[in-house]
């Protein structure tokens, strides 16, 4: 297994930049478990959907966490990209900056430069220690006061009206049932669902429930060596409810399929341990890669990739290599629109595997 084995060919056309007019408008490519493509509309999720099915969501809040601010010497421009995951004492947190920085340099953000920052050590990987000087109270505060929608790199348009009077992205790079502020990245996979959707699918015999994981900044690295198996993700933080395992556990011993809204909803579900402790809270690094023995998830719901990405190759492990790549390619042919805010998949994987 190579990372190159997980390439495709996609024109830079095909990379949707805005998100739809309405959130279901997206298109739906069905991938069945015996390989088969169907080109639906995402509304068709709810005939996808067998009655005592168990739908999991991740119902993480995706922070502003792009703040521009200035140097408080010469006025340089600087952005400010925060990690929630590591907030410390005092004001402390972890942040990228562009430009590198170097340390005791002070940034001013917000209107009329309301908020202080002064840059502290270097932390390696780009990434510096900041300090909270004046204006905000932690992460949270900063974000919500002067930080800006962290939509995605291959996103080119011209962002600096992004959070003007309609605030579309701010609303667009949030799904409906965001609950729990943390991630610098939004589940994609669930941006597609209308508010009145899930009373639909609950009236028809699905079951919903929830979970937590914030995704961090390691969702944006690629892959960058040749052996899959050697790459590290980078450990995010998870919460399952008691009520999710319990539901989870009804759902596997009745032989049922447990269907997950998203790659983190994945990888939370199939971390080691998961399922054994009441209201369970930790960070996970799984990587899941094929080979992986799926325990729980039987079908997932997913948008479409980066050639390359941790994130294809978890969708290969459930749908099969090669069957995923044809369905990509297939999904170029048909002009589907690739990555966050882009079209959406339904993926049917083989029985889940129960140990004894």
């Amino acid at each position: 297994m190579r990372t190159s084995d997980f390439t495709f060919e996609l024109p830079e056309e095909l990379i949707a930049q805005h998100p739809p007019a309405a959130r279901s408008d997206a298109r739906l490519l069905h991938l069945g478990s015996g390989g088969r493509t169907a080109h639906l509309g995402f509304p068709d999720l709810a005939s996808l959907l067998r009655p005592g099915d168990l739908l999991v969501r991740n119902v993480t809040r995706v922070i502003p966490a792009r703040v521009p601010a200035r140097k408080e010497v010469g006025g340089g421009r600087v952005e400010v990209f925060v990690l929630p995951e590591d907030e410390g004492p005092g004001g402390l947190l972890r942040a990228l900056t562009r430009p590198a920085l170097r340390p005791g340099v002070r940034l001013l953000a917000g209107e009329g430069g309301s908020v202080c920052l002064e840059v502290g050590a270097d932390l390696g990987e780009g990434q510096r220690q900041i300090r909270i000087i004046s204006g905000a109270t932690g992460i949270l505060d900063l974000a919500e006061q002067v930080g800006r929608t962290p939509l995605p790199p291959y996103i080119r348009r011209d962002l600096e009206g992004s959070e003007g009077p309609d605030g579309r992205d701010r609303e667009r790079y949030q799904t409906v049932y965001a609950r729990f502020p943390g991630s610098v990245a939004a589940p994609t996979a669930g941006l597609h669902f209308e508010p009145g959707m899930f009373g639909r699918l609950r009236a028809s015999g699905i079951g919903i429930v929830d979970l937590v994981l914030h995704v961090g900044y390691g969702t944006f690295a690629p892959v960058r060596v040749e052996d899959p198996r050697d790459h590290e993700l980078t450990a995010e933080r998870f919460f399952v409810p008691d009520a999710t395992r319990r539901a989870v556990l009804t759902q596997l011993a009745e032989g049922r399929r447990v269907v997950a809204v998203g790659t983190t909803t994945v990888r939370v579900l199939e971390t080691p341990g998961v399922l054994e402790s009441d209201g369970i809270a930790g960070s996970t690094s799984l990587l899941i890669l094929p080979g992986h023995r799926f325990r729980v998830v039987s079908a997932m719901l997913t948008n479409f990739h980066l050639p390359g990405s941790s994130l294809l190759m978890l969708v290969a492990a459930l749908g099969g290599t090669e069957t995923v790549l044809a369905a990509y390619r297939e999904a170029v042919r048909q002009r589907y629109r690739f990555y966050s805010y882009g079209d959406a998949m339904f993926v049917e994987g083989a029985p889940t595997i129960r140990d004894p």
